[in-house]
């Protein structure tokens, strides 16, 4: 029996959002629904596609290369519809986004450029907000992209993206920041009894101090609290501690008195694009958009 293509799109919804219960609220439809579909596409398949523990559910071998085969399809069917309206109607429209400082200066900035050249018709209206401000506008509406930072080893639950989506653009790493007059590191343990300066407890940097923590195995003293990188570095450059800071926040110049210092064990940070995903969003201006976004952030070449 060939398998019905449409089956693979449950799949796909329970691998990204974690579990049926989320994957039902992503599809509009009930839980018991996407049971099903995930059951009879086991059936067809004559494989196990879910492995069904007490933490969740996760993808067998089988159901990876099953919702790789979605997401390829998925992939497919983006590209058509934006060849059908290509061939239809000119993209026009305005489309809101809400970000922070360093995307703004390395993402959206670039994008205005390659919209202006590709889609004269589209326009961004852009925000500087907090990611919980511009979180709580996507959720009304109020904004079509909001662009977050991640701490890639510390996800945020599933939960969290519920009617949303995400679009990865950029993976940059972690680098440790430290005065000039401190003894450049050599290793993550080199720093363990370092002052370091305490991100603002929302932010992507915090999430990652928090971990470097329990890897180093004890907690680390910190002084000052910063949200702005360039106020980062200007407490290091000032004698004041260490800091992590993500490799955009110290591409090009940095201040005197500041060494920046790539360590084994930081890991990295996400750059992602969230939008609201239903039955009649993204609107294609928005996709156009998003796909600038990506263009712009791989063409970023981190030192």
């Amino acid at each position: 029996m060939a398998t019905d293509p449409r089956r693979l799109g449950f799949l796909l919804a329970v691998h990204r959002a974690g579990g049926v219960l989320a994957a039902a609220d992503l599809l509009h439809v009930t839980p018991s629904a996407v049971s099903q579909q995930i059951a009879r596409l086991e059936a067809e398949e004559k494989v196990q596609v879910l492995d069904r523990g007490p933490r969740g559910v996760t993808l067998t071998p089988a159901g990876r290369i099953l919702a790789d085969a979605a997401e390829r399809i998925e992939a497919e069917m983006v590209e058509a519809r934006k060849a059908i309206v290509a061939m239809s109607e000119e993209l026009t429209g305005t489309v809101s986004v809400g970000s922070f400082q360093t995307a703004i200066r390395a993402v959206v900035g670039p994008t205005f450029a390659s919209l202006e050249t590709r889609y004269p018709g589209v326009e961004l209206d852009v925000q500087e907000l907090e990611p919980a401000d511009a979180l709580r506008l996507l959720r009304t509406g109020d904004l079509d992209v909001v662009l977050l930072e991640l701490d890639i080893q510390e996800r945020e639950a599933a939960d969290s993206l519920r009617g949303m989506r995400e679009v990865p653009l950029l993976d940059e790493p972690w680098r440790v920041v430290v005065p000039s007059t401190f003894p450049t590191p050599a290793r993550l343990d080199d720093v363990r009894d370092a002052i370091w300066l305490g991100p603002q407890p929302t932010t992507a940097a915090a999430r990652a101090l928090r971990r470097v923590s329990r890897t180093l195995g004890a907690p680390l003293r910190t002084r000052h609290t910063y949200y702005d990188f360039d106020v980062a570095l200007a407490l290091v450059a000032a004698g004041q501690g260490v800091a992590l800071l993500p490799a955009l926040a110290v591409q090009g110049e940095v201040p005197d008195g500041v060494t920046v210092v790539p360590l084994p064990g930081l890991g990295s940070r996400r750059l992602v694009a969230r939008h609201r995903a239903t039955r009649h969003e993204p609107r294609p201006v928005v996709n156009a958009v998003i796909d600038e976004m990506v263009a712009a952030a791989t063409a970023i070449e981190l030192g």
